[in-house]
């Protein structure tokens, strides 16, 4: 059986990263913790609902929570950046302790707090010894619901960002990956930078986000996961201490549902650099979609790693690329089948032309049984190999809430995947996989290729 590298999307700029291959009976053998991963649901008597995982075998708390809708597309047209900027801040002082109390405070007690921001959400985690557990409570708490932005590190974090902003804009990566997304979502928040520009960072204050804080975090939009050292009984009471001062709802923009607009075109951004680096996609399936499990075994079959047959194409037989790779990106309010590329720019035309033919060919045939087999039994073994610590699981935990997939989701998600049937996946890879939408962003100086449109204007 081929063994495959997953590549998952995380959120943009588009990064594709490999898990580590193992046996196939290593594999197979993380099947099963579905059995042994009991979830049970604690609500607390002011009706704060968590999902708990309960492991007494280390005296170790971890606590993952999420604001649905509040990340970096809740940022206003010109204010880009303020979900990320917001939440690096969180736990650079809170209540009556400044930024070097409260991190020492975190130190002394070996508590582990820190939050970040998606294109869709922000989330943190906490990782503490349940000895420190009613502290550490109340340090995310604060972080929560009285985080100070002080002037220092708001400047602070302020600089590291705009140095981050001006490495990124020399990044072939980066580069490509803004404009892609752009082009993709050219009127929609999905379209804008999330991490910011230059001028947006550089505008951003403190009243800015403590206005995200109070009307982005609320009891509403709140998603808990806990895995380890507590019981329900002491967990119940805990959620009402941590965020039961929590607005009742949250003050939200509406955001429109979107289909991206991948036309068929190549956009070249011309670098001087020995390698292009291309980007390319297409639209894809959202994660309640009923096809979504025959799309994802036929994204594994087509640029989930070893095995695949991009990489078969690409890599194994041509020697054209170290890495390539496709995959789903589902989003709240869109979704994207998205991949890479990174080849000499001598040879970038003919990857291009492999990708394309690959595409055609997956909606002409379809896979075989072959590679059905194979790919439904990496993505049934694999997905436990995420699972190797109490901060992951409880982040799962959260996950599965936030995509409404239901509490017993871990005990049928092996039995979705092999219902999915060679018919679905023929009638699904003739619908979905489409050629001629097929779009490329090649930054570089790629030889043989004919741009079809000028990129989005990269900002300075």
């Amino acid at each position: 059986m081929t063994l495959r590298t997953r590549l998952s999307r995380l959120p943009a700029p588009l990064l594709l990263l490999p898990f580590l291959a193992l046996p196939l009976l290593a594999l197979l053998a993380f099947a099963a913790p579905a059995q042994a991963i009991e979830i049970k649901r604690v609500v607390s008597p002011g009706g704060i609902e968590a999902w708990l995982v309960e492991d007494h075998s280390n005296p170790i708390i971890a606590l993952e929570a999420g604001f649905r809708g509040a990340g970096a597309t809740a940022d206003p047209q010109g204010k880009e950046g303020l979900a990320g900027m917001t939440a690096d801040l969180l736990t650079e002082g809170a209540g009556d302790m400044d930024s070097e109390a409260f991190q020492k405070k975190l130190a002394d007690l070996s508590i582990s707090l820190g939050f970040s921001a998606s294109q869709d959400g922000i989330s943190g985690g906490l990782r503490t010894l349940t000895e420190n557990r009613d502290t550490a409570f109340q340090m995310l708490r604060l972080a929560l619901t009285a985080p100070r932005f002080d002037p220092e590190p708001v400047a602070r974090v302020r600089g590291q960002r705009l140095v981050g902003l001006k490495r990124e804009r020399e990044q072939p990566g980066s580069i490509a990956s803004r404009a892609f997304w752009t082009s993709a979502y050219p009127d929609h928040p999905y379209g804008r930078r999330g991490s910011g520009t230059p001028d947006s960072v550089a505008a951003l204050t403190a009243a800015e986000m403590k206005q995200v804080v109070g009307q982005r975090f609320s009891r509403a939009n709140l998603l808990v996961g806990v895995v380890g050292d507590i019981t329900p009984e002491e967990l119940a009471p805990a959620l009402d201490r941590i965020f039961g001062t929590l607005p009742a709802k949250a003050a939200l923009p509406e955001i429109a549902e979107v289909q991206p607009a991948f036309t068929g075109d190549v956009m070249v951004i011309e670098r001087t650099m020995p390698q292009s680096t291309v980007l390319f996609g297409q639209r894809g399936l959202k994660r309640d979609d009923p096809d979504y499990f025959a799309a994802a075994i036929l994204a594994e079959i087509m640029g989930g790693g070893f095995g695949s047959r991009l990489t078969e194409e690409i890599r194994e037989k041509r020697g054209l690329a170290y890495s390539v790779s496709a995959g789903l990106a589902p989003m709240d309010h869109s979704a994207a089948l998205v991949g890479s590329v990174g080849t000499a720019n001598a040879r970038v035309a003919e990857s291009v032309a492999l990708v394309r033919a690959e595409w055609q060919r997956m909606t002409a045939d379809g896979p075989t049984e072959k590679e059905v087999t194979d790919a439904k039994a990496y993505l049934t073994g694999a997905y436990w190999l995420s699972l190797d610590g109490s901060g992951r699981i409880a982040s799962m935990l959260v996950a599965i809430q936030r995509e409404k997939l239901g509490i017993d989701y871990l005990e049928r998600r092996a039995g979705l995947i092999e219902a999915v049937t060679m018919a679905d996946l023929k009638r699904v890879s003739a619908s979905l996989f489409d050629p001629k939408a097929l779009t490329f962003v090649i930054v570089g100086q790629p030889e043989g290729i004919t741009a079809t449109k000028p990129a989005p204007k990269q900002e300075s």
